[in-house]
């Protein structure tokens, strides 16, 4: 691999849309490329990932039996992606760099479209806080998170275990969201409420 590649591989990590847009000449070694990494993953983590994605080397999908995460054509996973099943994702869906999805064990379901901006946390587990026992000891609890199609996060967003983001949705930056978000709202703030509709 020659400098000039090392640097497109550099750039792709980090904005995987430019692998996607990439002209024939870079596709050639390109595709190669990431047809290596997803490989390694099948044979190593419980994956189903659609032969079109595209995996930085250091995003980090992690996949044990009974946690598996399924991901559909065109999806990313930008550098630094840290992504623990069970996790489900459509088409098209892109998580940026530094971006966390922890499924707990009751899952995370990303639709169609969706983008997840840069450094976004998602956890579908959370732990009790009964005075009785140390944080240590409690037990965690997960409902899970649904996210639907056409659907932005933010940068630095954060979404809690058990909320559903409807179609359509914006969640802005840095925004905590604590409960379910109706379709094409936009909402805001810590914690998260509803600051205006896409369609206004």
């Amino acid at each position: 691999m020659n400098e000039l590649h090392q640097a497109h591989m550099r750039r792709m990590a980090r904005m995987p849309w430019l692998y996607f847009r990439a002209k024939p000449s870079v596709r050639t070694w390109a595709q190669p490329w990431q047809a290596e990494i997803l490989a390694r993953l099948h044979r190593t983590e419980d994956v189903a990932l659609d032969a079109s994605c595209f995996v930085a080397p250091d995003a980090d999908l992690i996949a044990e039996p009974g946690r598996r995460l399924v991901a559909g054509p065109r999806c990313s996973f930008a550098a630094g992606a840290f992504v623990h099943g069970p996790v489900t994702m459509g088409a098209d869906v892109s998580l940026n760099p530094q971006v966390t999805v922890e499924g707990g064990t009751a899952g995370v379901s990303i639709g169609d479209g969706t983008r997840i901006a840069t450094g976004a946390r998602l956890f579908a587990f959370d732990h009790g806080t009964a005075p009785e026992r140390p944080i240590r000891d409690q037990p965690t609890r997960s409902v899970g998170i649904r996210i639907g199609t056409d659907v932005w996060i933010g940068a630095n967003a954060g979404i809690t275990d058990g909320v559903h983001v409807g179609d359509h949705a914006v969640v802005a930056m840095g925004a905590v969201v604590t409960h379910d978000v109706p379709q094409w709202a936009i909402v805001g703030g810590v914690p998260a409420a509803v600051i205006g509709d896409r369609r206004d």
